[in-house]
């Protein structure tokens, strides 16, 4: 592993479950040497599929590839003593520890706030659970749907006067996840000022609800509660509109002249042209109405033909796309996002989504794929720990590791 990334030199220990493993995903892709620490026979998010060749198997899940790429693997069983003693050791040496456990099954195990803290002052702790390690909903679980729920994102989602859909994909978990990484690094800041580590107590659904962009300024700020709306955004700006063989973004914000001279020009502006229009909080007042004007406008365009088009004329269009479709995007492409990773047990490369952002200076990069159950789990007992092999061998034969 190389020392490029700006976060090469930290240690971390993710004991998380799938819910929370992002969070070390994040901080591995910008150097950081993360150890997945899981059970004897491989993580829960192991047995989940998609799997490479409709396989299913351990060593095989596209789902658990993603959630851990450039990490290592140690298998231990916490709940012998042996392994919660292995455990504490390896804390003395790290920066990070992230859990993801039900409150208080730290604790049980003797891997507590108190316990770490005395091994390692300089230890930061994070703790990701659904609703927070205390208050009246701390001993309740949750999955990703329920938090989208109680964060208001499911409200929010979907079309007026219809029920609410929930979000695709992990959105809860995932904006957990963001959240908890920005929390860790200004836990580590603190920790070069003044030297002393801290419990990090992060409650999924707190950050799921902070991660909903506009209700609760909306809330706060104005006393009101955000409807469903369909695809028109909050900001009565943008809404989906659906053309001859797809579907586009329209934008009324940018170069209204030209947009509205192209409409005018095919014979479908209607009423638009009138100078009311010009003004851009008129605009979103009338939004509907503008709208539905450009969405009669489209229904003949061929999408891409619309895109080009705009994007000619410098008005923020964009497609509207299926997410298979952006394997062949052409900006994605173009960008080189997606990254070949050499899995060599498999014999081939493996095609990820690549960097979610661009730090010049220190990038993003992969520096090792996803690990196989156990694959790291010698190395890390006798470098970190200085056990000899007849110890380690030892601890296989328990089922400790």
């Amino acid at each position: 592993m190389n020392g490029s990334g700006a976060l090469s030199g930290l240690k971390i220990l993710d004991l998380s479950n799938y819910r929370g493993q992002l969070c070390g995903r994040l901080l591995a892709d910008m150097g950081a040497d993360v150890i997945k620490v899981e059970p004897p026979g491989g993580d829960a998010a192991r047995r989940i599929g998609p799997f490479v060749d409709n396989l299913a198997h351990r060593d095989r899940s596209l789902f658990f590839w993603f959630y851990n790429l450039n990490k290592r693997s140690l298998t231990l069983d916490l709940k012998h003593p042996r392994g919660a003693e292995l455990m504490l050791r390896l804390a003395r040496g790290a920066d990070l520890v992230i859990e993801s456990f039900a409150p208080g099954t730290m604790d049980s195990m003797g891997l507590g706030w108190a316990a770490l803290h005395a091994a390692n002052p300089a230890l930061v702790l994070l703790s990701i659970a659904p609703f927070g390690q205390s208050g009246p909903y701390r001993d309740f679980d949750a999955d990703d749907t329920v938090l989208a729920a109680l964060g208001g994102m499911l409200y929010v989602n979907g079309w007026p006067g219809h029920a609410p859909v929930r979000p695709w994909g992990l959105q809860a978990y995932h904006s957990s996840a963001y959240y908890a990484a920005i929390a860790t690094m200004c836990a580590l800041f603190a920790r070069d000022r003044d030297g002393a580590g801290q419990w990090i107590d992060l409650s999924m659904q707190e950050a799921t609800a902070a991660a909903v962009e506009h209700v609760a300024g909306s809330y706060f700020g104005e006393g009101r509660v955000e409807p469903r709306r369909g695809t028109l955004h909050w900001s009565r700006y943008f809404r989906v509109g659906k053309c001859r063989d797809g579907y586009i973004m329209h934008c009324t914000l940018g170069d209204w002249t030209s947009l509205i001279e192209w409409v005018a020009g095919d014979g479908k502006a209607q009423d638009l042209v009138a100078p009311e229009w010009e003004d851009v909080q008129y605009r979103a007042v009338h939004a509907e109405h503008l709208f539905d004007v450009l969405d009669a406008w489209v229904a003949d365009y061929s999408r891409d033909e619309l895109l080009e088009r705009a994007q000619t004329l410098r008005l923020p269009y964009a497609t509207v796309r299926n997410p298979e479709a952006l394997l062949d995007d052409e900006q994605l492409r173009a960008r080189g996002y997606f990254v070949e990773v050499e899995h060599p047990e498999l014999d081939r490369k493996i095609r990820y989504p690549g960097a979610p952002y661009i730090f010049n200076d220190s990038p993003w990069e992969v520096r090792r794929r996803p690990p196989l159950t156990g694959e790291h789990t010698g190395e890390i007992l006798r470098d970190e720990l200085g056990l000899d092999a007849d110890e380690i061998a030892a601890l296989a034969a328990e089922g400790i590791i």
